[in-house]
């Protein structure tokens, strides 16, 4: 008897037969010839390559722009799975913006007792410019993307949260529509959760954020850092669907107490700016001075009620993965419930004791930086070499407070396209979720990122990783 996996395969469980939500889809798939499929996925990558679904790789000269591999076989999700999913990340993001309300008023948190102060006081995240201030709506968090992991058929862990300036859902709407480009048949045969309507979704939430300052219809605009950024396709693609003016630090100062941008005439006052730019660089006079990707003096603006900027400055420290491993705490303390969605069980490296744990055990854990993103800074113990561990060690023991350690889980795996057939490869999902006065909308679905590499956990592009279409089924 041929000896069971030990993760969990999204498609086929455990076993070899197709599970209740890839039925209909292992049947179509067994009609199709593999050959045809490859044909498939190669017009997919030429079309991707013609429309310009780009990024960047920092301190990568010779490879300034990639292309984000694409597979073919979809991730599917049954309404039933969904549902328990989407009700645990809407109250993780109500919380969320409850803490960062709370941490830059009155620290209600901090004196409970349930987070210790210095995890503030020693934060590079924390904007003490933030305290006092309340964004229009009093909302931080405008749009969050939430990383989940699945380990079995009803367990899913978040493994971040992602509220300073989320990317990658135009990779999610360029899937889907690729896919609806390339296999028209299959959505007539399954019925799939549409996400085509985010951006128009986006565009609403963020114009229902729009500040008292505001007088008529809400000027909406992106703000890039330019072109060699790694996300600036994305930028670029959501101003246009969106009908908002994509906009670089040059093109706007403050006019009269307003951000305003430059236009053929004269220049226009800005209600709503959708930042792409990190806090340090957003505003020179208030941050790095020697930034030239922000607007001089938008804080005074911002702190005055001018301007609502999305996500609020200072939402960074949501991101932050020392206060990630509260954030069961974080849950109860403002919603008064139990997290619905766990967290991966997290050890602090600045604590003394997790320290000698995470030395004595690092061939077996992930270590990550509490800033770090897009996989770099990491180590992921089973499949680092000594000589790396060893290097690891160095850094650790040098800086404890930077890091915080997790297990290795036993990701689930779906199964990617391959010259032989099926084979499975390990994923993560991020959901997208966009919240205002009105309410928390979370899009059927989100990005998929899947680890390429037989038996890699790293999803990351910038590691080598691409993405599949997030299918949630109709109920």
């Amino acid at each position: 008897m041929a000896k069971k996996p030990d993760y969990f395969d999204e498609m086929y469980g455990r076993g070899s037969t197709p599970r209740a939500p890839f039925e209909d889809y292992a049947k179509w798939f067994d009609g199709e010839n593999n050959a045809r499929l490859l044909e498939k996925s190669a017009e997919a990558e030429a079309l991707f390559r013609l429309i310009g679904v780009t990024f960047n790789v920092y301190g990568d000269p010779d490879a300034a722009e990639r292309l984000i591999p694409f597979d073919l076989v979809p991730r599917i999700i049954a309404a039933r799975e969904w549902a328990k999913v989407s009700k645990g990340i809407e109250q993780r993001v109500r919380a969320l913006n409850a803490f960062l309300h709370d941490i830059y008023h009155r620290q209600e948190i901090v004196r409970a007792g349930r987070l210790p102060a210095e995890m503030l006081a020693r934060n590079d995240a924390f904007l003490p410019e933030m305290i006092g201030v309340t964004p229009p709506g009093d909302i931080y968090t405008h749009i969050v993307g939430t990383d989940l992991v699945r380990t079995d058929d009803n367990e899913f862990y978040v493994l971040e949260d992602n509220a300073r300036t989320p990317s990658g859902v135009s990779y999610m709407l360029e899937n889907r529509e690729t896919m609806l480009h390339m296999f028209p048949e299959l959505f007539s045969k399954i019925k799939v959760q549409p996400v085509s309507q985010y951006p128009q979704s986006l565009r609403r939430s963020l114009m229902a954020c729009a500040p008292n300052a505001c007088s008529g219809r809400p000027t909406l605009a992106v703000l890039t850092p330019g072109i060699h950024n790694s996300a600036y396709y994305e930028h670029a693609f959501l101003a246009d669907q969106m009908s908002a003016e994509l906009v670089e630090g040059h093109d706007l100062r403050v006019v009269d107490g307003r951000v305003a941008m430059r236009t053929t005439r004269g220049y226009k006052p800005i209600d709503v700016l959708y930042r792409r730019v990190d806090d340090d660089f957003l505003d020179p006079l208030t941050f790095n001075p020697d930034s030239m990707l922000g607007v001089p003096g938008i804080m005074d603006v911002y702190r005055a009620g001018g301007i609502t900027i999305a996500n609020a400055p200072g939402t960074g420290i949501a991101d932050d993965k020392a206060i990630y491993s509260y954030m069961p705490d974080i849950v109860e303390f403002y919603t008064g419930e139990k997290a619905i969605l766990n967290n991966v069980p997290t050890h602090r490296c600045s604590d003394p004791e997790a320290l000698k744990y995470v030395l004595d055990n690092l061939a077996d854990l992930v270590v990550k930086e509490v800033h770090g993103s897009g996989g770099y800074g990491m180590l992921v113990g089973p499949a680092a070499s000594k000589k790396e561990i060893a290097a690891f060690r160095i850094k650790l023991e040098a800086n404890p407070g930077n890091y915080i350690a997790q297990p290795t889980l036993a990701l689930s795996t779906v199964p990617i396209l391959t010259d032989a057939g099926l084979a499975p490869r390990h994923v993560d999902l991020r959901p997208f979720v966009l919240v205002s006065p009105q309410g928390i909308e979370i899009t059927p679905g989100g990005l998929t990122r899947v680890a390429l590499s037989e038996g890699s956990l790293v999803v990351n592009s910038s590691q080598g990783g691409g993405t599949k279409d997030t299918w949630v089924l109709e109920e």
